[in-house]
């Protein structure tokens, strides 16, 4: 999935990278509390449903950095880059079996997202869009027990390591911040994908801004910090 050469923001080749790889949400195992009264599934529960369409509420291109020149991609490119980001393509086997994400519920409104690239250090910032029920709490629970997974798909494999950070970010309902990095078992260091990721709720849009980088390249945690701001401000204004 890497490139390498720089890729060119508006080039074809932006597209079909992100085409390359699959839509995948993540979705938890596990349990409630005990409480009184009659038990009710989690996935009963409501949860505020915020007013207006996903790309109404994406930032604009104009809001990023402005060295990430930005993208807003097209419905079937934003659906298969919305799971690119967690290391799992679509028909991918993960192991162990429990750490792999299921897949979005059809019929669904589809994710929104906008990609800025900086060709000269071959980083892109990604802003996501999508909705979702599931609280926050449950995605750092799973996260917490799946540090590292196997991933094999079209014949080459992967190791996906994924380290939940001490600080999170601040005003969405719940939020948090890891690092993951793609480890390809075939190909040069170069090929070795690096992410800085923040994930927040605010009612039902799950809010996911991640900085990528390749080889021994880091990720622009401070570009992150400021475009998750700006999309919790934007989905707030809503």
């Amino acid at each position: 999935m890497a490139q390498a050469t720089p890729i060119r923001t508006g080039d074809p080749g932006l597209r079909r990278w992100w085409l390359g790889v699959a839509a995948a949400s993540l979705v938890l195992a596990g349990c409630g509390n005990s409480v009184s009264g009659t038990p009710v599934a989690e996935s009963a529960v409501a949860v505020r449903q915020v007013e207006g369409a996903l790309a109404d509420l994406l930032p604009a291109p104009s809001r990023f950095p402005a060295r990430y020149p930005a993208v807003v991609l097209p419905p079937q490119a934003a659906t298969a880059a919305a799971g690119d980001l967690d290391g799992v393509g679509a028909g991918a086997t993960v192991r162990p079996a429990q750490c792999a994400p299921t897949d979005t519920e059809p019929g669904g409104e589809p994710a929104a997202v906008a990609v800025g690239s900086d060709d000269a250090s071959r980083a892109t910032l990604t802003v996501e869009l999508a909705r979702s029920a599931e609280p926050v709490s449950r995605l750092r629970e799973r996260l917490s027990g799946c540090g590292q997974i196997q991933v094999s798909r079209a014949g080459a494999g992967s190791t996906v390591t994924t380290a939940l950070d001490q600080i999170t970010p601040g005003g969405a309902d719940d939020a948090i911040a890891l690092r993951r990095t793609v480890v390809p078992d075939v190909g040069g260091a170069g090929l070795t994908q690096t992410m800085q990721t923040s994930i927040g709720q605010i009612g039902d849009v799950r809010i996911t801004v991640t900085s990528m980088t390749f080889g021994a390249g880091q990720p622009d945690t401070a570009a992150v910090d400021e475009m998750f701001a700006t999309t919790v401000a934007s989905v707030h204004g809503s």
